[in-house]
């Protein structure tokens, strides 16, 4: 359970009424906006997740973006977001627990974990194999995202936020991570 509750529509007035309005009309209404549109501030950083995404596919592509962010929030234990992207990797018709990546996307995915486990240890071997695809722009905006995917990844552990009800059929494809355990 949530350790925040969720707004309701006739408590908000002004632009987080309006934001409330355009997520419902768009079938976007997530529990976790529904927890972020108590303070519009923070809903509104929040957002800035979409303008990074739709970057990132422009960069990598959409199902790149999708195994990134998987590895991402899945390496993260953030699970609301793992069942996200689970629910992603499976609409590209790929099987999350059995993933075969070609050496980008593997690069990529790798990048994510690394990202997460310890952003001071990412190596120049990484960022050398980057390069061999990227610009130093586009490295940007995909190192960028990842910070974005990582507060969101936050947000909702911290907050314990409830799955969506759309991602509860798929609940037991979530496995936390486990590489934090002997962290001291």
């Amino acid at each position: 359970m949530a350790r925040v509750k969720f707004v309701k529509r006739e408590e908000l007035s002004g632009e987080a009424l309006k934001a409330w309005d355009s997520q419902e009309a768009n079938n976007n209404l997530t529990n976790m906006k529904k927890a972020l549109l108590q303070d519009y501030a923070t809903y509104d950083a929040f957002m800035g997740w979409y303008t990074s995404w739709a970057r990132l596919v422009e960069v990598i592509g959409e199902k790149d973006a999708t195994l990134y962010s998987h590895a991402i929030s899945t390496t993260n234990s953030c699970q609301l977001c793992s069942l996200f992207f689970i629910s992603d990797v499976k609409a590209l018709g790929l099987d999350p627990a059995n993933l075969q990546y070609d050496e980008k996307e593997k690069l990529l995915t790798d990048l994510g974990r690394q990202i997460v486990k310890d952003p001071t240890k990412v190596s120049d071997e990484t960022f050398d194999q980057l390069h061999k695809y990227f610009t130093d722009s586009e490295i940007v905006a995909i190192v960028g995202y990842a910070g974005q995917m990582i507060a969101t990844n936050n947000f909702n552990s911290v907050l314990k936020i409830d799955v969506d009800k759309r991602l509860i059929p798929i609940i037991n494809d979530f496995k936390p991570a486990a590489w934090r355990e002997n962290i001291k």
